[in-house]
C-alpha cells in the first residue's frame, strides 16, 4: 500500500516536472537554476540547456554549509541558495530562470530561491 502511494507521488511530481520543462529552458545568457531535494539533502545546479552543460552546482553536503553546524533543512536551503549565487557570480551569471523541478514552491525550495536572490541572482 505504501509503495503504491510513493509511486503515485513520484509520478505526479514527474508529470508536473514535464509541464514545467515545456516552458522553462536555460540559455547561455540566462541559464536554468534547477533544484532537487531528497529526504536528507538539497541540490542546486545551474544548467545551460542549449549546450547541454552543467555550469556549476552545489548541495547541502558542501563543507561551506556543513561547517556551520546543525541547521534545519530550510536554513540549509537558504545557505545553499547563497552559495550557488556566489558560484554563479564567479562565472559572470546574474540572471537565471528558476526550475522548481515539480516540487511545490514552499519550504526548502522557496528557501533556496530566497537565498539565491539574496546572493545576487535575479529571476
Amino acid at each position: 500500500m505504501i509503495e503504491a502511494y510513493k509511486k503515485v507521488r513520484v509520478n505526479a511530481r514527474l508529470r508536473r516536472k514535464r509541464h514545467i520543462r515545456a516552458n522553462v529552458n536555460g540559455t547561455p545568457d540566462r541559464p536554468r537554476l534547477v533544484i532537487f531535494r531528497s529526504l536528507q539533502f538539497t541540490y542546486a545546479q545551474i544548467v545551460d540547456d542549449v549546450a547541454h552543460l552543467t555550469l556549476t552546482g552545489a548541495s547541502t553536503k558542501n563543507p561551506e554549509i556543513t561547517a556551520k553546524g546543525a541547521m534545519t533543512k530550510t536554513a540549509q536551503g537558504k545557505e545553499l541558495g547563497i552559495l550557488i549565487a556566489a558560484k554563479a557570480k564567479e562565472l559572470g551569471i546574474t540572471k537565471v530562470v528558476f526550475d522548481r523541478n515539480g516540487y511545490p514552491y514552499h519550504g526548502r525550495v522557496a528557501a533556496v530561491a530566497e537565498g539565491a536572490r539574496e546572493g545576487g541572482l535575479s529571476f
